[in-house]
């Protein structure tokens, strides 16, 4: 019974996460240092809108860990192509998890944090209902239901929205009921961040995808170009910041998210010597990470000291 129950433990542990949750914790961040700029934080209505996002966070892991293995795509992840970042959790092929322990968790996971996100809605702001509605359906259809927007190329875009401006300025909009306009284009900034750490936590699985037809960007173009696409989406993702922090008011503290750019131009520099080894590709991956949660407290923090 106790091995059973840490068994259950540990793969509920993967299923949340902490390194992908970090994406979303990223974007609360940043909407909750501009709000504290802008307006009197209420710290309350920020703890429930993380727990929220967190609990979307585990019902779309664990319904896309039953998608990936059905599909055959986390059956298909060799060893040497396994990496901290990508490869999917693998609680069903390592069997911490059953198929009806993940859909519970994932329907507890949703049902969580539609209760949350109505509670706010109603008794803090409505204007957040349609960053919420929007946030609940991406969680859902990047995995699930006829859609599948991970596996019909469209998951890049699906997570450029999702943690960038939706969930930035949702967070924003609980604590101020407005957005402004800096932030808007600082969780563009974010939001392409985000995506290209998806783009490139795609390369280890590419043979794998491609074989269980989960025809994400990567897959379509090939990793050649792939290459190319993830330069131009970090590079487009500063240019945006740093256009922002000139041309808005009041904003010129957004500047110091620019500090992301020293692991970026690490990870460009080492992705375009790495190959297809996915060991080469791991400090990308681990790069990446690190640019966009600089860019996120860099920008965040410069705005509020500014």
């Amino acid at each position: 019974m106790m091995v059973q129950v840490s068994r259950a433990y540990k793969g509920f542990w993967r299923l949340a996460d902490p390194k992908v949750s970090l994406a979303s914790f990223a974007g609360i961040a940043m909407g909750a240092l501009f709000a504290a700029t802008d307006a009197e934080l209420a710290p309350g209505w920020l703890a429930l809108t993380l727990l929220g996002i967190f609990c979307f966070e585990v019902g779309k892991n664990a319904s896309g860990e039953v998608v990936d293995f059905d599909s055959g795509t986390d059956l298909a992840i060799i060893e040497r192509d396994r990496s901290p970042f990508s490869g999917g959790k693998r609680v069903l092929v390592d069997g911490l998890l059953s198929r009806r322990q993940c859909w519970t968790i994932a329907a507890g996971g949703f049902a969580l944090g539609i209760f949350i996100g109505l509670i706010i809605v109603l008794l803090r702001d409505p204007w957040v209902l349609p960053f919420g509605l929007a946030g609940a359906a991406l969680a859902w259809y990047y995995h699930g239901g006829s859609v599948r927007l991970a596996y019909r190329g469209l998951g890049e875009l699906a997570v450029a929205v999702a943690y960038g401006p939706l969930v930035v300025c949702g967070t924003y909009i609980v604590q101020t009921g407005y957005v402004s306009v800096p932030l808007v284009y600082a969780s563009i900034a974010l939001g392409l961040l985000v995506a290209a750490f998806l783009w490139i936590n795609e390369f280890p699985d590419y043979t794998a995808d491609r074989a269980s037809q989960k025809y994400n960007l990567v897959v379509r173009i090939g990793r050649d170009a792939s290459v190319t696409c993830y330069i131009a989406i970090v590079i487009t993702a500063y240019l945006v910041l740093a256009m922002a922090s000139v041309r808005c008011e009041n904003a010129q503290g957004m500047i110091w998210g620019l500090v992301g750019i020293v692991p970026a131009a690490f990870a460009i520099k080492r992705l375009r010597r790495a190959g297809a080894e996915t060991r080469r590709i791991i400090p990308v991956q681990a790069a990446t990470l690190l640019s966009f949660l600089a860019m996120a407290l860099g920008s965040g923090i410069g705005y509020f000291l500014a």
